[in-house]
């Protein structure tokens, strides 16, 4: 059950960590994480100005938000700017999870099936931070293959991004820990899912996951 993992990751001190409701009836599951680790864990999927609040104050420390301020592949900018009112910025983790064309890194939408007009740079991330307190970025290409990360989107993100990041995507050795650490110059955090072995993966023990976050406190 989910609240077993939100309980792991209390005992241990980890915060930040997210739940992200993928697909419908997953919103009991998330209401038991989140009481198990009030204010300790981010909430995504199907987050909206309507349903913000409440996520909130069922004990989440920020919700994530990308589909709902996209509309038609470009930013919804008013829809932005009403839930920054409704909730805070610091309250707001953006999701500008990417994908790669034409050289460039797009922002994708909808299950990341829909490319928006949006590419991630400098001046993209400068923008945005006005709204948010947070980033979240998947490399949706190398996601959940347990490859290896993007090492230049991370790179990037270390030198673009005036907000903390979290990175997910390719994660497999505890020594992407260390790559993401350095090449991110310190701001962008790592994710990892599929290669985790609380998550039936087999490379990289949670307890060594937790031993360096730890070690980089």
């Amino acid at each position: 059950p989910a609240a077993w993992f939100a309980e792991l990751y209390k005992r241990d001190g980890l915060t930040g960590g997210h739940v992200i409701m993928l697909g419908p009836g997953n919103d009991t599951e998330a209401r038991s994480a989140l009481a198990a680790y009030p204010g300790g864990l981010q909430i995504g999927g199907g987050v909206n100005a309507e349903n913000a609040p409440g996520w909130l104050d069922a004990g989440a420390s920020q919700v994530i938000v990308t589909s709902w301020v996209f509309r038609d592949g470009k930013v919804d900018w008013a829809r932005l700017a009403e839930l920054v009112k409704l909730i805070g910025k610091n309250r707001l983790v953006l999701d500008l999870s990417c994908r790669v064309r034409d050289g460039q890194y797009f922002v994708v939408t909808d299950r990341w099936q829909k490319f928006t007009d949006v590419t991630l740079s400098a001046a993209t991330l400068a923008k945005f931070s006005e709204s948010c307190g947070e980033f979240l970025i998947h490399a949706v290409d190398v996601e959940g293959l347990c490859r290896g990360i993007d090492g230049e989107l991370v790179s990037k993100l270390g030198q673009w991004s005036p907000l903390s990041v979290t990175y997910a995507g390719g994660a497999n050795s505890l020594a992407d820990l260390e790559t993401v650490a350095r090449l991110g110059q310190g701001k962008v955090h790592l994710t990892i899912g599929s290669a985790l072995d609380i998550f039936g993966g087999q490379g990289v023990r949670y307890v060594d996951a937790v031993s360096f976050n730890r070690r980089a406190a």
